[in-house]
């Protein structure tokens, strides 16, 4: 098992750090009062968003190298980053069939802990990105946004159809019960889409989330079915299963796409966003499985 302490010895890839970048994350994302921008808290945020850029720089020096083998042009590019879905880190990991057909329930409540807890909200990461974008790509964010705010219906929200299912499980999302792993997947989306350094990058994470993301889901949604809980309880796994292939193919085409043609060097930032996110999400992966004892 990959532990904190085989990762070259990383300041950054560690429980201890990721719990205090988490919880900074979420204070500083929260609506606040001016009474609260003291002095201090400056100072701390000055030492922390020198920290946080050491840490995505760290994980950009890790998939640089693979990044540069993503074409520059868009249509070499999208045929690239779509091959990602078959062949990039962490796919067809052989925990989800186990998670669908043979996890219980109390397995699956752990790890939609560790899921939950480690999800930074597609919503805000997709908000916070599009900040100065381009038109057309702009537009398909706010397409995208729009959906994960069920179209102006309350009960479509996703963000909340999450929310149902962790009162539903009764699970455990407190930061200091949430693997190190999952913690930084978290922070490196925050990351990319808070900073307009990473714009690009969070642009193909985002989009590389919705690559990837229907698999995964439909074997989830079968887990949770297979343990009794109704369409409304695993709606949000069943949803994501069939909406994120439709949002995957219009996010490449309406953004990635034109935004590469604009500019190629955004080509380069967006495979590694993309990377950054895959990598994360295997580390996790690797985590969970072991945890389970499927090594």
């Amino acid at each position: 098992m990959a532990t904190q302490l085989e990762y070259d010895g990383s300041q950054f890839l560690r429980q201890d750090f990721q719990e205090e970048l988490s919880r900074w994350n979420r204070r500083r994302l929260a609506p606040a009062f001016p009474a609260e921008a003291t002095a201090s808290q400056f100072d701390r945020d000055r030492s922390m968003l020198r920290l946080e850029l050491g840490f995505i720089e760290e994980l950009r020096g890790q998939v640089s190298g693979e990044a540069a083998e993503a074409p520059s042009d868009p249509d070499g590019f999208i045929i690239w980053f779509e091959d990602l879905r078959a062949k990039g880190p962490g796919q067809h990991d052989r925990l989800f069939p186990w998670l669908a057909e043979e996890a219980d329930r109390n397995d699956l409540r752990w790890f939609l802990s560790q899921e939950a807890a480690g999800e930074a909200g597609f919503d805000d990461l997709v908000a916070m990105t599009q900040v100065k974008l381009p038109p057309r790509a702009k537009l398909e964010m706010a397409r995208n946004y729009w959906d994960e705010m069920g179209r102006g219906n309350a009960k479509g929200m996703h963000g909340p159809m999450l929310g149902q299912l962790v009162d539903v499980l009764q699970l455990d999302t407190r930061i200091e019960h949430t693997v190190w792993e999952s913690l930084a997947l978290a922070n490196a989306m925050t990351a990319m889409a808070s900073s307009r350094h990473y714009a690009w990058h969070s642009v193909g994470a985002l989009g590389v989330i919705e690559l990837t993301a229907p698999d995964r889901s439909a074997y989830t949604a079968q887990g949770l079915r297979r343990i009794g809980l109704s369409g409304s309880e695993r709606r949000y796994f069943d949803l994501h299963a069939v909406l994120d292939i439709k949002h995957s193919r219009d996010w490449n085409d309406e953004a990635i796409r034109p935004l590469i043609a604009e500019d190629p060097r955004r080509a380069k930032a967006m495979a590694e966003g993309a990377l950054i996110r895959l990598h994360c999400g295997a580390r996790c992966f690797e985590r969970y499985r072991a945890h389970f004892g499927l090594e």
